[in-house]
């Protein structure tokens, strides 16, 4: 009885000692969560879902601690666990890995957007030159500076074989040599033409020089102001041929695409001395010359047009077409008539459009006073042309041929009843045939001789 009465006293005294120590432990906790810790974290839901892995718990927390006491961790795109005593700064991520039990961080939404940016183009750029590209990046620059200083060396040594300009400037002022402009040059040209005392082949090349300078619109006018027209004008009724031929040289090109020296030239009485000079016996370079002079007057102007046909232009033109055997000349006058008959056709089709310049109406009561293709059917030149086709060339065929399509509204009936006309155009077309199957072999569609065909055929069907 009293071994059990003992044992029943240590019991009850260990029993009341657990108690104790339970309720003492409750007190601590009670008086623990009761109380704020400095580094409690606040648990806030992530209301966009979070993206940890299974396990993870993600949320957004406010980390209140003091920083000036803690380290401070810098946070990156990447989790980063947080150790005791840690601090982040304000709008990082935190969450706490239920698997680990431990705190990760993060940049926060925004920070890590524009982390994110930054450090992609910093990443681009590291990764955009290897150590191998540097290296020989590094080689060139060393090698082009060694060929800039190899170019200086070389620049200063041939800089020394020359004088400074600024010597040559003080030597040619000495010298008194002035820069004339195109106007004191032709002034200066034609003083020498109008002077005794220049020999012939100096005169020639006084006209070549001219000729050079005309070319440009304003220094043509400028050659009519000064009275240069006049000068060259004696030089076409010179008796040597080499100075007509340079003087109608000059004449051609001042005039050409040039209205207010053609206007001139006419007035001056050019276009009588031109033809003057084709009637009369002349070497074939003269009239080559004289010819270029008369289609750079005629060309866009049915003044000097008219005044063409009222002189005889066609019946002087007529006779050296059947004087020329060779068949340059013949080329020549007859690619003028087809621009003649152009011109007007232009004007008259210009004439449909509803917006007009001021002076279309005028231009067309000019060229409606131009009866050129009836001065051609009087003139016997609807027999004339087709004689070109008798040439070997396949270019003066081919001028011959826009020439006859161009004069058949008044010649068609002639055409019709010249039968070796019609001959020559079978024949011809055979010929060009096989030509233009040739070119299609060689894989040349559309060439050349397929556009000859194309116009036999169009006078052909005019001639039916």
């Amino acid at each position: 009885m009293r071994l059990t009465s003992s044992s029943t006293r240590g019991a009850s005294l260990s029993c009341l000692t657990l108690a104790l120590l339970l309720l003492l432990q409750c007190c601590h906790i009670s008086s623990t969560l009761g109380q704020k810790s400095d580094s409690a974290l606040t648990v806030v839901e992530n209301p966009e879902g979070g993206e940890g892995a299974v396990g993870d718990e993600e949320e957004e927390v406010t980390v209140e601690e003091d920083e000036g006491d803690l380290e401070v961790v810098q946070p990156t795109e990447q989790w980063q666990t947080l150790k005791p005593g840690q601090a982040v700064p304000a709008g990082s991520h935190v969450r706490l890995n239920l698997q680990t039990g431990q705190r990760e961080v993060r940049l926060g939404e925004e920070q890590l957007k524009y982390w994110t940016q930054d450090h992609r183009e910093e990443e681009e750029l590291q990764s955009s030159f290897s150590p191998d590209e540097l290296k020989q990046a590094m080689k060139k620059i060393k090698e082009d500076l060694n060929s800039v200083s190899k170019d200086s060396n070389q620049q200063d040594s041939v800089a020394s074989k020359y004088r400074p300009l600024e010597e040559l400037k003080r030597d040619m002022a000495q010298l008194d040599l002035l820069v004339e402009t195109d106007v004191q040059i032709m002034r200066r040209l034609l003083d020498q033409l109008n002077s005794s005392n220049l020999t012939t082949e100096q005169r020639l090349s006084v006209l070549l020089e001219l000729e050079y300078l005309v070319h440009q619109v304003d220094n043509a006018q400028t050659l009519c102001s000064m009275g240069g027209l006049q000068i060259i004008l004696q030089g076409l009724n010179s008796s040597d041929f080499r100075l007509q031929e340079n003087s109608a040289f000059v004449l051609g090109s001042a005039s050409s695409s040039n209205p207010v020296v053609q206007v001139k030239a006419v007035e001056s009485g050019a276009l009588q001395t031109l033809l003057t000079t084709l009637a009369s016996t002349q070497p074939l370079q003269v009239k080559k010359k004289v010819l270029f002079a008369v289609a750079s007057l005629l060309r866009h102007f049915p003044y000097a047009q008219r005044h063409f046909l009222s002189h005889g232009g066609l019946q002087v033109l007529s006779e050296l077409f059947r004087a020329d055997g060779g068949g340059v000349l013949r080329t020549r006058i007859v690619t003028m008539l087809y621009d003649m008959i152009s011109e007007k056709e232009l004007i008259s089709q210009a004439g449909l459009d509803p917006v007009l310049d001021a002076s279309h109406e005028e231009r067309v009561r000019q060229y409606s006073k131009v009866s050129l293709q009836g001065e051609l059917l009087e003139k016997g030149w609807c027999s004339l042309v087709p004689q070109l086709l008798e040439s070997t060339e396949h270019d003066y065929r081919e001028k011959a041929l826009r020439a006859l399509l161009a004069m058949a509204p008044v010649c068609v009936e002639q055409y019709r009843s010249d039968g070796s006309l019609l001959g020559s155009l079978l024949s011809l077309r055979d010929q060009y045939q096989e030509m233009v199957q040739s070119e299609m072999i060689l894989g040349e569609e559309n060439g050349y001789f397929a556009e000859i065909v194309d116009l036999i055929d169009a006078l052909r069907v005019k001639m039916k």
